[in-house]
This record gives C-alpha cells, structure tokens and sequence, in this order.
C-alpha cells in the first residue's frame, strides 16, 4: 500500500535512478545532480531503519526539515515574527533602547506609545507641571557604614555580576574598559578577578560565591591569606558575598575540567582541567550569626572596604533572621544587592529560571521595609538588580527602595548580544559568552568599549531628563508616590498606597503587621531555620 509520506523518499530514488541512467548515456554531466540525489537516497535509507527518531522514521529526508525548523525557529521568530513588544526575556523595544544609546544614537521614538496604557500591569510615573532642569547626570551613592574606613562613591548605574567563563575574555576586557571610562563599578560575577579585568582597569565589586574563587583553599573553603592578598588592591573597592541570585537561586554549578582553561584557573585559583565545584551552600557559615562574623572578617582582611551580600529574596523569615542577627551583634553590612527572580545567567534549570525565587519588586521592598522596621537602613545601602535597562526601570527601583541599580543583560546588549539564548552552547554569534577564540575576534574591544560607555552616560541622561520631568532634582527623591500601579482592572493607585511601608523601628514594637510580623516572630538570629512554623505562630498569637 503507498503511503503519501514517503513520496518524497521515493521521488528522490527515482530521480537518482534516472540521472544515473542519463549519467551514461546522454551527458556525464548528470553526475552532479545523481550525485546529491544519492546522498538524499542514503540520509532517506538511514532514516527508515535508525532508531531513534520516530519522525525521520515515518517521514525519510523530509523529517529533518522539522529539525532545521526548530533550530532557526528563534532567528525566525526575532527577525520576521516579533513585534517590538513580543521577545522575552528583553523585548525588541528594550533591546533596540539599548543598542541606540550603546551607539549615540538619538533614541527617539514616532506615533506614540505601542503599549496597552490600560492593561493590569502598565506602570507608570507621574510627571510634574513645574519639571526642573538638571544638568549633572554623574549621580553616585557613597557605601560604607560606621565600620567601613574606606567608603566607596559608587554610580547609580553599574554592570551586575557576570563571570569571566560565562562571558569571554574580550567582552569582560570591553566591559571594564568602559567601565573605566565611565567611572562606574563593574561586578565581577564568582568567577573572581581575571587577567581580563585587571587588563582593563575599571573599577571592581568582586563577588564571593559559594566556590570562593580567587580565594579559595586547597579543599574548596575559604582561605583568608590568599582574600587579603587580592581584596586589599587599588582595583577592587567593594566586596560582595552571594547567598543567592535570581535566576537559579539555591543552586550550586559544576565546571567540569576540560573547561578548566589555563585562564579560568588562574583566575578562580583552581587546577587546570580538574573538575571545579560550586556548591549551594557556603562553608564559611550556617547561620545569620556566622554570616556577619565572616562579613566583619573580611572587612577586616580588605583594609576597610566596604563588604556586604547579594542575595534573591527566599524564605522571609531567613533575611530576617539575619536582621536579628545585626541588632544582637551590632555587626551590619554596608550593603545589599537584592537580585530579582527574573535576573539572568548562562544557564540554569527550567523550573529554577522560571519558578523559584522572589521577583525583584517584591524582594526590593520587602527587604527595604525590614531594614527601615528594624532601624538597620540608615547605615545599610541596597542596590537592585534584574532587568533594569531603562530610565524608568532605575526611577522604578528607587521609588520602591533601592539606593543604586545593576544591570548585566543590557550591558550585554551594549556590546552587541543579540539574544539569541545560545549563551550555554560555546557558540555565541557575537563573541559575548563564548570561550571559543575565534568567536571571541569578532567582538572588538575598543569598539565595544566605548558602546558599554556610551550606554551607561546615556541612560544617566535619560534618567536625569526623566527625574526633572517628574520635578525632582536628583533621582534619589523618587518615593513609592511617584509610581503608579494598576490594581486589576479598574483601581490605580501609588505604590505608597498600593503595598506596605513600615515606619522607623515600627518591627520592633509590639504590633501586628500583615505579611511581617508573623515571619519576623519565625526568625531567630542563631539560625537560618524558622522557630516555628506559620500555623504554630498564628496559634500562639490567637
């Protein structure tokens, strides 16, 4: 019985069969059309008797156009499909936003808005009818609290933390040249300092993760010789311990040992081509207590500078077991960078990308009103992280809590990612995260460089043309009043109205605060795990 899947396969036999026939009797020229019907007669034959494909099984050579098809299916999509609003995780609008401001390109939009103005999750910001004018768009935020004898003067706007391994040597080298040239902090990612950053010359924020690379003992835990030697150069000025970030929270990594490049291991402190551990739990401490024990340490051991912890927002009662912590000892961060769920990395596990952790509005606030309930906020800093590119994004985070804002992805952009979310493959098409030497020639590093400059001195641009639009002087007058949320359908309302703001030491006296004190009676500084649980809380409480 013919079956009309296989029409195709068996043209292809017939058409071989014939210019092979036409091969020799009529021209020798037949060969080359016989020869690629041959080797689709061979793929076909392959097909029906493998085994491991059902498709190409039923469907001989025409099977693999839905191979091809769902390997270019995300270049289709961006280039012939996408609307400037569609594209995830960064849409076309935000991606475009960045490459004009990487370029110095005027960013001016026609026509008018693209967005539904009136759907649940439009946000806005009011604008003032007597708008100022600011001319100085150099905004910094100085870090160090009372302990600190080196404060750093850090930009509003920095690059967030991405490792040298993730990203190649020449767009680490392209980010803090620009970053230098700006005068603004490039973080490190756990990967440690590299021959990349030192190259470049920027200032540094070197992240402790879990793998305490760049410090780290024979064992894998955490050698204080080998932190003081590197934390107390002129390069670095601040350092921050992760506990967590955003898209894959809780989770330690493997970099297995082909990997190992002499490069990585000279910067992480490894063995070359040895398998290299991150687990997801620090070995230095376990508990709030031990936490600030090893934040004054490294203090300490960094002549002063200015030490804190990033962290996604988890379990509530664990940061405020932490707070706890710093009223009982006394012992603060001078900062802390609350990295939202919907940050990025090279990759991570689909159910932790897209399920686990706090998004960035909801951890930003809740961290900043336990700070402010406890008294704490004053000497402690926070910075924000997880897709802030824009002017309204900065303006955003400030509103809700935030002292300074971080941003990989759009830095990413800036020297020409063009999201094609190939980052874990070794095969980035524009050199960014790649460890493939060739790829890497195709980012330029003095070209991009000055885009990486160019999009942090115009989005501070656009955040100052933005804050005087709104009728304030400087942007860090941005308050919960000044954004607004659409509550469902009908009812908008500020954020000041629309969530919960706690009062100066309001955690600490004895009232019932919804959403607060029921985890804040849960935390206890000698331990990250609850002292009881919500229900028994709720019980002793009624």
């Amino acid at each position: 019985m013919f079956r009309p899947r296989y029409a195709v396969f068996l043209g292809i036999l017939v058409l071989a069969a014939v210019t092979f026939t036409l091969m020799f009797a009529v021209n020798w020229h037949f060969i080359w059309p016989f020869v690629i019907l041959a080797a689709l007669s061979a793929v076909g034959i392959y097909d029906l008797v493998q085994k491991h494909h059902a498709v190409l099984r039923n469907y001989p050579v025409t099977g693999h156009f839905r191979y091809l098809f769902e390997a270019i299916r995300p270049e289709m999509r961006q280039y012939f499909f996408e609307s400037n609003l569609d594209g995830r995780p960064f849409a076309r609008e935000k991606r475009s936003l960045v490459y004009d401001r990487a370029k110095d390109i005027e960013g001016n939009v026609p026509f008018g808005t693209e967005y539904d103005v009136y759907d649940v999750d439009y946000s806005w910001v009011n604008h003032s009818v007597v708008p100022c004018h600011n001319e100085d768009t150099d905004y910094r935020v100085t870090v160090g609290g009372p302990d600190c004898k080196k404060p750093y003067s850090v930009s509003l706007f920095n690059i967030s933390a991405m490792s040298f391994g993730s990203l190649s040597g020449n767009a680490i080298l392209a980010l803090n040249t620009g970053a230098r040239m700006g005068g603004f902090a490039h973080d490190t990612g756990e990967g440690s300092v590299s021959r990349y950053h030192r190259q470049g010359g920027g200032d540094l924020i070197w992240e402790l993760g879990s793998g305490y690379f760049g410090c780290r003992a024979d064992d894998g835990t955490f050698d204080p010789d080998k932190f003081e030697a590197q934390a107390k150069t002129d390069q670095i000025k601040m350092i921050e311990i992760k506990l967590s970030q955003g898209a894959k929270p809780g989770h330690g990594g493997v970099l297995p040992g082909p990997k190992v490049t002499e490069e990585i291991a000279e910067a992480r402190g490894v063995p070359v081509g040895v398998e290299c551990v991150s687990p997801a739990a620090h070995s230095a401490f376990s508990t709030p207590l031990e936490l600030l024990d090893f934040i004054a340490t490294l203090r300490k051991l960094s002549g002063g500078k200015p030490v804190g912890f990033k962290l996604c927002l988890g379990h509530r009662w664990e940061f405020m077991a932490i707070a706890k912590a710093m009223l009982k000892t006394g012992i603060k961060p001078d900062f802390i960078v609350v990295d939202g769920a919907e940050g990025g990395t090279g990759a991570a596990p689909v159910e932790f990308t897209n399920r686990l952790g706090t998004p960035l509005r909801q951890g930003l606030t809740f961290v900043h009103n336990v700070l402010v309930g406890t008294g704490l906020r004053g000497d402690i800093k926070i910075g924000a992280s997880g897709k802030l590119v824009s002017a309204f994004d900065i303006a955003g985070a400030l509103s809700l809590g935030a002292d300074w804002v971080n941003c990989a992805r759009g830095f990413m952009f800036a020297l020409g990612c063009i999201q094609s979310q190939s980052c874990h493959t070794n095969r980035c098409p524009t050199g960014v995260a790649t460890q493939d030497k060739k790829r890497q020639e195709a980012l330029v590093v003095p070209d991009k460089a000055t885009r990486v400059f160019n999009f942090h001195r115009n989005t501070l641009k656009a955040v100052a043309e933005f804050t005087a639009a709104s009728g304030l002087h400087h942007p860090n007058e941005f308050r919960p009043e000044f954004i607004y949320l659409r509550e469902g359908h009908r009812q908008v309302l500020p954020a000041s109205a629309a969530m919960t703001w706690l009062r100066e030491g309001q955690l600490l006296d004895d009232e019932d605060i919804p959403g607060f004190t029921t985890y804040w009676m849960m935390a206890q500084a000698e331990s990250f795990e609850p002292m009881k649980t919500v229900s028994e809380v709720k019980q002793a409480a009624g």
